[in-house]
């Protein structure tokens, strides 16, 4: 049985501390009134401006014009209070959907009688772990935006669909029937659910099968994870276009949930390989060897470079095609976003590609761990780049919020993943395939 260590489990703690901490003060920071975000701007664009001139440039404005400079205040306004929001929503949705990647990944090794990955099932099972609280986050932060207390999905906006309103948007009015607030959630909550259901079922059967004279729970969790890849692929398509796409309404790809499966897919194996060995290191899995270890290398490379092929498919065809509704959401990237807009596809495909594209590479720990580190900070980029460009706009820059965000939902993943382990074997000893998997080796 594994012992959560207390050294790790005060990480733990330590990180969300100086998380919620580092939260606390991005919300307490935030600009509360018009007033405020002057005082910003002004401060931003010192040295680049005359400050009294630009006040008696002001003076100057005709109604019209100063209707417009209000607009934008409040534009920017919404922005700089979006942007604690946004922090804590990216990095809540990345570690989730982290935990949902490892769980997609047990239930294809349950459909394909995978001879190779037993050894392995307790680690995601861990991992899976954190599904649930990680889940429970994103819906309250779904809500919480449904009553107005930010602006992260700008569909949800005060008449935004209603003929005649200042804010009417005949886009968004025309997707309405889809895009409405009790129908998002609802689906929220079917998915959440789902995936909740399925986690905790094929955990209990996996647990049963230790004690079982027979292979009926094995044959049981075998049933239900091929229904779940079903269910699994429906939802995480209508996922990702409600929780991601959408903060950008008048956008869409019809490539965007194979986009998004494929970033946290390869996050959630890295996270696999990276639990796998800090365990090996502790003197737990004594059965895994450096060929699992290489077979998951493989899945990081390979993933990699789908997720490449995505990312360059959208793009290209996007940007070939130059219709402005759809340039102008990887215009708005490259402009305000070049860093990390091109950083993610350095630290997602290049760097991986080169250093993983090596056989022996694949079974050395630390080449493994620094490669595992770059896909996971690439992938919370990749996330970043999503969401960020809609919520915050030009305003953004990865500040005390967004690492604080990042702290505290590592270190209640640490938490909540390493507890898990400790409440079974971390060998399934009845699997029919174990024997197999042990003495897996080429």
């Amino acid at each position: 049985m594994y012992t959560f260590s207390s050294k790790l489990k005060t990480f733990s703690f330590i990180l969300m501390l100086l998380g919620v901490l580092g939260i606390g003060y991005g919300f307490f920071s935030a600009p509360k009134t018009i007033q405020d975000v002057e005082t910003i701007l002004a401060a931003d664009s010192h040295g680049h401006h005359d400050a009294k001139h630009d006040a008696h440039a002001t003076q100057k404005h005709d109604a019209k014009a100063e209707a417009e400079h209000n607009e934008h205040l409040e534009h920017v306004l919404h922005q700089l209070q979006n942007k604690p929001w946004a922090a804590v929503y990216v990095a809540g949705l990345f570690f989730m959907l982290i935990s949902l990647g490892v769980l997609a990944f047990y239930a294809i090794q349950q459909v394909a009688q995978a001879g190779w990955s037993p050894v392995l099932f307790r680690v995601m099972q861990g991992i899976t772990a954190y599904l649930l609280p990680g889940s429970i986050i994103v819906f309250i932060l779904l809500l919480l935006s449904g009553f107005h207390l930010n602006h992260l999905f700008v569909w949800m906006n005060e008449g935004v669909t209603e003929v005649g309103h200042e804010n009417y948007d005949k886009l968004i009015a025309g997707k309405s029937g889809y895009l409405n607030f009790p129908f998002w959630i609802i689906r929220a909550a079917i998915f959440i659910a789902g995936w909740n259901l399925y986690r905790y079922l094929s955990r209990k059967n996996c647990l049963a099968q230790d004690e079982s004279n027979d292979n009926t729970f094995y044959k049981k969790n075998f049933k239900m994870s091929a229904a779940f890849l079903v269910f699994f692929i429906v939802t995480e398509s209508i996922m990702s276009w409600d929780w991601i796409m959408s903060v950008d309404p008048h956008w869409f790809s019809t490539l965007f949930g194979w986009y998004v499966f494929a970033s946290f897919f390869v996050s959630g194996i890295t996270v696999i390989s990276m639990v796998t060995l800090y365990l090996k290191s502790k003197g737990y899995l004594e059965h895994v060897n450096t060929s699992h270890i290489h077979d998951l290398s493989k899945f990081m490379f390979g993933i990699s470079v789908f997720w490449t092929y995505l990312w360059f498919s959208q793009f290209m065809l996007i940007w070939y095609s130059n219709i402005p509704e759809e340039v102008t959401y990887f215009i708005t990237r490259i402009e305000h976003y070049n860093i990390t807009f091109f950083g993610a596809v350095v630290m997602n495909f290049i760097f991986p590609f080169l250093v993983l594209i090596n056989t022996d590479f694949k079974r050395i720990t630390w080449i493994i761990v620094m490669a595992g580190t770059v896909i996971l900070a690439g992938h919370y980029i990749d996330f970043f780049n999503m969401i960020m460009p809609a919520t915050v706009g030009d305003q953004w820059f990865i500040g005390i919020t967004e690492i604080a965000a990042i702290l505290f939902f590592l270190g209640l993943f640490i938490f909540v993943v390493f507890t898990a382990l400790t409440k079974a074997p971390l060998l399934p000893k009845r699997n029919p395939l174990i024997e197999e998997s042990k003495h897996f080796h080429y």
